[in-house]
């Protein structure tokens, strides 16, 4: 029997993992993918993740998961009249496989078992506890008191076991060779509507342009690109070279109010899998959090589901806040997204 097994190993999951390990419980962390697997994202961590990473997980970032130029000076905005906004923080840049397997091994070598090329496919309730089917080179069945959902936005578990749908932000991103007249230690965020559906956004990883957009509707995606690149070119002289790479992801899109689903029973959600997402994409702050508030609540009372969640629930409600009080920042900056003020 397994105090938690765990869904995805990314920062909510492994930092779940590495709060339950550190306090002597029986974790599985698990993932689909093979480690360390590539993720598409900015890749650029802020102050309040570069602290919670040192903070949950003991130790820097290994130089191996940086990028040039490693080091992130802030963000910057251009809200939907053409206005430029500078918000100087620390941070850095790192590529999400190095980054995230590095938490993945830090959990592993705090006591959590690590399957990678591993999902969950299913559960069910047994006993006082939950029968969970693996997946991957060997399917089997494992039993544990609490499951944590923690597979991303796309992931199909969550689905799964609410029968709840979600709305989703399609996103375009290409990497390629070239030149701009824009400092690379910057994050780039443009939220004209005419330039996307969402927003779409600009930063440099290892000499590689990475420029992005996103909308609702998926086949609006390419239109926007295209439009995106020719204003970059006009208004920051781009100069696209070679391409090397092209992702397209979903990520939820967050409603007023930022509604969350945390649980149900003895399964648990977090990071972005129970909704918990900033402007612009930023979720890994509050992947790390909620992952780590979810592991404290199961090892609170690991008989108790009801108390588990209401524990979870009180203990990541100033990190609600803080999203709600990011987005309502986001609508002042553009009509896109008036409905969250």
């Amino acid at each position: 029997m397994y105090d938690a097994i765990i869904a995805g190993a990314g920062p909510a999951g492994s930092a779940a993992a590495m709060a339950l390990a550190q306090q002597g419980g029986r974790v599985l962390l698990t993932d689909r993918c093979a480690l360390p697997r590539y993720k598409s994202c900015s890749g650029m961590l802020i102050e309040k993740t570069l602290a919670l990473t040192e903070r949950y997980f003991g130790r820097e970032i290994p130089a191996e998961a940086l990028c040039a130029p490693a080091e992130n000076r802030g963000m910057v905005f251009t809200d939907d009249r053409g206005r430029e906004y500078r918000f100087e923080q620390s941070g850095l840049n790192v590529w999400r496989s190095g980054y995230d397997g590095f938490l993945a091994r830090r959990a592993a070598e705090c006591g959590a078992q690590l399957r990678d090329g591993t999902p969950v496919v299913s559960c069910r309730e047994e006993g006082a506890g939950l029968a969970v089917s693996l997946g991957g080179g060997e399917p089997r069945t494992e039993r544990t008191r609490y499951l944590l959902v923690c597979e991303g936005a796309a992931g199909f578990l969550r689905r799964r076991l609410t029968g709840a749908g979600r709305d989703f932000v399609a996103t375009l991103q290409t990497f390629s060779r070239g030149e701009i007249d824009l400092d690379p230690h910057y994050f780039y965020a443009y939220l004209q509507p005419e330039l996307s559906g969402y927003d779409a956004w600009f930063n440099v990883k290892d000499g590689q342009l990475v420029l992005g957009v996103s909308a609702a509707e998926p086949e609006k995606l390419a239109g926007c690109y295209r439009r995106f690149i020719a204003y970059m070119e006009q208004k920051h002289g781009l100069r696209q070279g070679e391409p090397l790479r092209r992702d397209k992801w979903l990520m939820p899109r967050v409603r007023p109010g930022c509604p969350l689903e945390l649980g149900r029973g003895r399964v648990l959600f977090a990071g972005e899998a129970a909704g918990f997402l900033n402007p612009m994409g930023e979720g890994i702050s509050s992947a790390l959090e909620s992952g780590h508030q979810a592991a404290l609540a199961v090892s609170a009372h690991p008989e108790r589901p009801e108390q588990a969640l209401e524990v979870y629930r009180r203990e990541t409600e100033a990190l609600r806040d803080y999203m709600v009080r990011q987005w309502r920042v986001t609508a002042r900056l553009a009509g896109t997204f008036r409905e969250m003020a």
